[in-house]
C-alpha cells in the first residue's frame, strides 16, 4: 500500500483521516502543532497500528519544520502517494480586516496557502516519478466561488487563493497521472469533527437539510475515496461536503 503525509492528523478533522488510511493499509506520517498529550493519546489509540503510523511535530507556518517533517517521512515510510494539508492555522475571534493585526494575516497566509506550496515542492517529484500522487487541499464552504467571508477575511483569502492553486496543479500534474482536490467540509464542530456518521445521526441537526450534523467520517470517506487509484478521472474538482447547507442561496 502507499505513504500518506497528512498534516494535522491527530486531532479535529484530520484525526479520522489518519485512521481512515490507517485502516485502509497504508503508512501514515502526521502531525501535531503543539498538543504533545493529544497527539500521544492518539498514538495508543492506534496502537494497532504502531509499525504503520509515524507522528512529528511540525508547525506548518514554518518552512524549516515541512522541510524536516518530509525528511522525517521519507526516512520511516519512503515516498509520500497521497499529500493530505489538513494543517491550517484560523483566528476564532470575528473581527474585520482592519482590525487583523500584520503578524495574524501573514500567519494566515503562511499556514494555509504558503504552506501548501513548499509541501507541493517537496512531494511532487517524487509521485512524478513513481508516475501517481494523490493531493488533496481543505477549503471552506462557498470557497469554489470565492465567496467573501465576513470576518474571517485572511482565512478566506488565502483559501480562495488555495482553490487555483489546487485546480493549477491538477492540470500542470496530470501527465504524471497525480491529481489535485479540495474538500470544503460544512459546519462541522466541536466534538462532530472526531466523531462517526453512526453518532452523528443519534442526534437530530435542524440547521442541516439532511438532518443530521457532519463528522470527521464523511470528509475522511470522501478523502479516501479521491484518493484511489482509479479515481485519476477526478482532478482540479472542489467537493463541498455540507449536507445540502450550500445548495440554496439563502438572502439575509
Amino acid at each position: 500500500m502507499g505513504h500518506a503525509l497528512i498534516t494535522a492528523g491527530t486531532s479535529g478533522l484530520g484525526r479520522m483521516v489518519t485512521e481512515a488510511f490507517l485502516s485502509a493499509g497504508h503508512h501514515v506520517t502526521t502531525t501535531y502543532r503543539s498538543n504533545y498529550d493529544k497527539a500521544m493519546k492518539v498514538k495508543q489509540e492506534l496502537a494497532a497500528y504502531h509499525d504503520a503510523l509515524h507522528i512529528v511535530q511540525a508547525d506548518v507556518t514554518n518552512k524549516s519544520d515541512i522541510e524536516t517533517l518530509v525528511e522525517a517521512a521519507r526516512e520511516n515510510h519512503g515516498g509520500i502517494d497521497y499529500l493530505i494539508n489538513n494543517a491550517g492555522p484560523f483566528i476564532f475571534e470575528r473581527k474585520k480586516l482592519v482590525d487583523y493585526t500584520e503578524a495574524e494575516w501573514h500567519e494566515m497566509i503562511h499556514g494555509n496557502l504558503d504552506a501548501i506550496f513548499y509541501l507541493l515542492k517537496l512531494t511532487i517529484p517524487f509521485m512524478r516519478e513513481q508516475k501517481f500522487g494523490r493531493i488533496i487541499n481543505y477549503g471552506f464552504q462557498g470557497a469554489n466561488s470565492a465567496s467573501g467571508w465576513l470576518y474571517r477575511s485572511a482565512f478566506a483569502a488565502a483559501k480562495s487563493g488555495l482553490v487555483s492553486l489546487t485546480k493549477t496543479v491538477a492540470f500542470e500534474e496530470a501527465e504524471y497521472h497525480i491529481t489535485s482536490n479540495m474538500v470544503c467540509p460544512g459546519n462541522i464542530v466541536g466534538e462532530m469533527k472526531e466523531s462517526t456518521i453512526m453518532e452523528s445521526r443519534k442526534k437530530y441537526d435542524d440547521t442541516t437539510p439532511i438532518g443530521r450534523s457532519g463528522t470527521g467520517e464523511d470528509i475522511a470517506r470522501t478523502i479516501l475515496f479521491l484518493c484511489d487509484q482509479d479515481s485519476d478521472m477526478i482532478t482540479g474538482s472542489v467537493f463541498e461536503i455540507t449536507g445540502g447547507l450550500d445548495v440554496i442561496h439563502r438572502y439575509r
